[in-house]
């Protein structure tokens, strides 16, 4: 029997409210291989079931947060019968599961991003619910530098800045710093590399204070009603109000603001 023990993927630890997913494969620059991928799609939607958590951190160990997908794997399915075609789709599909798993979670998603986040781990960052980044953080989509243009991260991208930003980093492939992600709207805050971990965890004990029923709402409601026109986007989000408005938390919190004192709020 062999000794040799396989760090696991994804680590895991829940501090308080908060579930802290670091990926763990720092010596790679954490790339989104499968197993990667899994790992981390399996511990988002493990979240759903743990009711002590409330917000959800993505993290990384090693020089940086994500360099995207693993070319190397990629290049070695090409020697497959069909060239690579089944292992391709099955990558992408699998790439598109954990993106929307993370938006579909009704939890928010902090990721902490350091380092580089390129291509598919641009991708991450943008998929999170809130991004705070390292100040000396860089960020690209550079796919079209190596004849592979980032159409995947192109999603989660373009429904973050503006389009002519995205589609600037998208046909250039350069790098933005971590102030330019903040200025185009890909990033929320910005902290020195040595305070990004007690900024990240700042945030999201200050989110995990709020009732999670509402959380839970509010982001469903959110990712719902900005796909829809303006006139279904207003009569989506009254309807959601309107049930909001009956139940138990919002009675609690708007009592508490009348009576001028702190919220019980319901467990």
């Amino acid at each position: 029997m062999s000794d040799v023990t396989i760090e696991p993927y994804v680590l895991s630890i829940v501090d308080g409210p908060v579930l802290r997913l670091t990926m763990n494969r720092g010596a790679g620059r954490n790339a989104l291989g499968m197993p990667m991928m899994e790992a981390l799609h399996a511990a988002v939607t493990g979240a759903a079931e743990n009711p002590a958590v409330r917000v959800v951190v993505i993290a990384a160990g090693g020089p940086a947060f994500c360099a995207g997908h693993d070319l190397k794997e990629m290049t070695a399915h090409r020697a497959d019968a069909d060239k690579g075609a089944a292992y391709y789709r099955a990558l992408f599909e699998t790439c598109a599961a954990l993106m929307q798993a993370i938006v579909r979670l009704p939890k928010p998603v902090i990721a902490q991003v350091h380092g580089v986040a390129t291509a598919a781990g641009c991708q991450l960052a943008a998929s999170c619910d809130l991004a705070v980044a390292a100040s000396n953080a860089r960020f690209a989509t550079p796919g079209v530098n190596i004849g592979l243009f980032c159409s995947t991260p192109m999603v989660a991208l373009s429904r973050n800045v503006g389009r002519k930003a995205a589609m600037e980093m998208l046909l250039t492939g350069e790098m933005i710093d971590a102030e330019e992600a903040r200025r185009l709207g890909l990033v929320n805050r910005l902290a020195p590399p040595e305070a990004l971990e007690a900024e990240t965890l700042a945030l999201a004990r200050l989110i995990a204070s709020k009732p999670h029923g509402a959380l839970k709402t509010g982001k469903e409601a959110f990712y719902r009603q900005v796909e829809m026109p303006l006139d279904e986007a207003y009569a989506y989000t009254a309807q959601v109000m309107t049930e909001n408005m009956l139940g138990a938390e919002a009675k609690e919190g708007i009592g508490a603001f009348v009576e001028k004192r702190e919220p019980n709020w319901p467990a």
